[in-house]
């Protein structure tokens, strides 16, 4: 695995030619680009991004455009489109600083997200795949904003003077999306729902504050009393009629997998109780109490995949993102066992299992010949 800063020092002196390669796919060159070659290019960026770690504008502006223009392009495939988005989102997420202009920067990508999950764009419909995705994204983005940016309200008291926070501008529409036919878009909108409930609960909070849930719905970032106290109280009901919803249409897989998800989002919106979820790996663990949190662990494990693990423990950016010592880590991982060690050591059919058991045999072969050695006339062993 691509891992640790001997790595990242090889992956940026190739960057260049890895980044020609991937530009040339994912734009169609040759005739013989197929949908498949793009999807390909656009996940290894996306990979990369987090290899090659924060504070890097420069691969944020080479990649806006190029990526910017498969997204929009109504033509190409729903899932290419959907890789460039997770491209481009994690992009801006893990490499992109505030220093970049206007049309440049996270905030063109959140409203690029903001119009893909609406029913249309650019006088095509979305598939519901897409606007899952771009819920997904939106959610990765909004993670970095201030709560007050997120849910703050042009009405509440003391924001009077900011404007009206990204999330409530969604609200409706996530609560259409509430109401789909498709699995994937209503667990996007319910999470983006649950995140946008946490950052109002947030605001006006301090660190000694929102010790149960009941002094935390009833203080400044509650919605009782605002514009969207009806429309709340209805995505409430339609998430817990959601988190035991039961019937044929659905497999019994998928309506296991989408109460557990809903019964999650609930306790958050329903309860005002936050999350809490440990990931475990080798050396260590890292826990989370929060919905940014999750969303940001969620959408770098889907990106990942199998190299979740490795980049969690030797990533230095990912330890700065989550806020654990990637010191302890590495010195703990030093002591453990990688899965080859265990199998060759503690599983029943390594070298150490077989010698044991060739051992126990003749031990147990020799029991027997003492016990059974009066038996014999000859004095010889049976």
């Amino acid at each position: 695995y691509a891992s640790g800063s001997a790595w990242q020092d090889i992956l940026q002196s190739r960057w260049s030619g890895l980044l020609e390669s991937c530009l040339y796919s994912i734009r169609g060159g040759g005739s013989n680009s197929t949908p498949a070659e793009q999807y390909a290019a656009c996940r290894v960026l996306e990979a990369s991004a987090v290899i090659l770690g924060e504070d890097h504008d420069e691969i944020v502006l080479e990649l806006n455009d190029a990526l910017k223009k498969v997204i929009n392009a109504t033509g190409r495939a729903t899932q290419v489109r959907i890789a460039a988005l997770r491209c481009l989102s994690m992009v801006h997420f893990i490499c992109g600083t505030h220093g970049l202009e206007e049309g440049e920067d996270v905030v063109s990508v959140l409203e690029l997200c903001e119009k893909l999950c609406g029913e249309k764009y650019r006088g095509e419909k979305v598939s519901p795949s897409l606007r899952a995705s771009a819920l997904d994204c939106w959610s990765l983005l909004s993670s970095t904003l201030p709560d007050v940016k997120v849910a703050g309200g042009a009405s509440d008291d003391e924001f009077s003077a900011i404007s009206l926070g990204r999330g409530l501008e969604l609200l409706s529409l996530l609560a259409s999306c509430l109401e789909s036919t498709d699995v994937g878009l209503r667990s996007s909108a319910g999470e983006c729902v649950t995140l946008i409930h946490e950052c109002r609960l947030n605001l006006g909070l301090d660190d000694d504050d929102a010790e149960n849930a009941t002094e935390r719905r009833f203080r400044r970032g509650s919605w009782d009393g605002s514009e969207w106290e009806i429309l709340m109280d209805e995505v409430k009901q339609r998430i817990a009629e959601l988190s035991v919803e039961s019937g044929h249409h659905m497999s019994k897989k998928s309506k296991k997998q989408q109460r557990s998800t809903f019964r999650d989002f609930m306790s958050t919106i329903v309860d005002d109780e936050p999350p809490e979820e440990v990931v475990t790996f080798r050396g260590g663990s890292v826990k989370v109490t929060s919905w940014k949190e999750i969303v940001q662990l969620n959408f770098i494990r889907h990106c990942l995949q199998g190299g979740f693990q490795i980049q969690m423990m030797m990533n230095e950016t990912l330890h700065d993102i989550f806020g654990f010592d990637g010191s302890i880590i590495s010195d703990a991982t030093g002591m453990a066992m990688s899965q080859l060690e265990k199998r060759l050591t503690m599983s029943k059919t390594s070298d150490a299992a077989k010698k044991a058991d060739k051992k126990m045999n003749r031990q147990r072969k020799t029991r027997t010949n003492v016990k059974n050695h009066f038996l014999t006339a000859d004095g010889e062993d049976i």
